[in-house]
């Protein structure tokens, strides 16, 4: 009787996990429709910006410049961490930590700082523990409860930052860490380059055999004006869009993430309840048997 009581209890436990695992899939999956649907409207207008962004600096010419856009040796560099501030969301906050890890091996030994902009606690617990104490590796975590609020003034502190640091040469380098969202089961962990502003890749570039390619862009009132707003303004909405990205997408993994545990837990409710039919069905027999066994030794008597 005692494993029965066991089992019990066990059955117990396991259907109070599941109406807290079917609970958090219901909430996350509330707060992803509204997520989903602000990273779908921005998405196109970001991916133009970005793509006029690096047409216009790919074809400057004459007397206009921006510094956005310079290559210089890299001495310090500054890898923006995007993650959730809470986990059960599978492998999420890892897959992102990976990519960043990846990009600052990829960086190797700098002879300047290192600083590490983790948005979001999960993120900022790891490399406090496992960078803070490294020589030039900079752990900031002043931003890692940006999700509370992810309007664009509020959001738009971060790149500011990064790009005045940049500017005025503490970093040569920046990528930011997030996770693409594709859908509500498929998200991508990926590293990119937010600093320098890359050139547009295109075919006629790529072919040495053809003129270099230019867009025909008009600047009114002048590109010396335009450049000094227009840069930074489109790369504030690249780094907002980076955000909504990741925040759909850490719904969408906790829902997923979610659903799979509910699903276990009801497999692992079937095979205590057989454990437990199983295990009562032998008490009984056991019952039985000690009573045609009792009687029939007071018969014999």
């Amino acid at each position: 009787m005692a494993n029965l009581k066991e089992v019990r209890e066990r059955i117990r436990s396991v259907k109070n996990t599941q109406q807290i695992t079917s609970a958090m899939k219901m909430v996350s999956a509330a707060k992803l429709r509204r997520a989903q649907q602000a990273i779908t409207e921005l998405r196109p207008y970001a991916d133009k910006l970005d793509e006029m962004l690096r047409n216009i600096l790919t074809n400057l010419e004459g007397d206009a410049d921006t510094v956005f856009n310079k290559v210089r040796p890299v001495t310090g560099a500054c890898v923006v961490v995007v993650t959730s501030n809470r986990g059960l969301a599978g492998a999420f906050n890892t897959n992102v930590i990976k990519a960043a890890e990846a990009t600052i091996r990829q960086l190797g030994t700098l002879s300047g700082p290192l600083d590490i902009i983790c948005i979001g606690r999960k993120g900022a617990e790891y490399f406090r523990k496992h960078y803070g104490k490294r020589d030039n590796v900079k752990v900031v975590t002043d931003f890692q409860s940006l999700f509370d609020d992810l309007s664009f003034d509020n959001t738009k502190e971060v790149p500011e930052l990064i790009m005045q640091r940049f500017k005025f040469g503490r970093y040569d380098r920046v990528y930011i860490a997030y996770a693409r969202f594709k859908n509500a089961a498929v998200q991508y962990a990926t590293s990119e380059q937010f600093l320098p502003v890359e050139e547009q890749v295109t075919e006629e570039v790529a072919d040495a055999n053809r003129s270099h390619y230019r867009a025909d862009y008009i600047f009114e009132p002048g590109k010396e004006e335009l450049l000094a707003y227009l840069v930074p303004s489109i790369l504030e909405t690249k780094f907002q869009a980076a955000l909504l990205d990741t925040h759909a997408s850490e719904h969408g993994a906790r829902m997923t993430a979610m659903d799979k545990a509910t699903e276990n837990a009801q497999e692992l409710l079937r095979e205590l309840k057989i454990s437990y039919n199983k295990a009562r069905q032998e008490a009984i027999t056991n019952e039985i048997l000690e009573i045609v066994g009792g009687a029939a030794a007071l018969e014999s008597a």
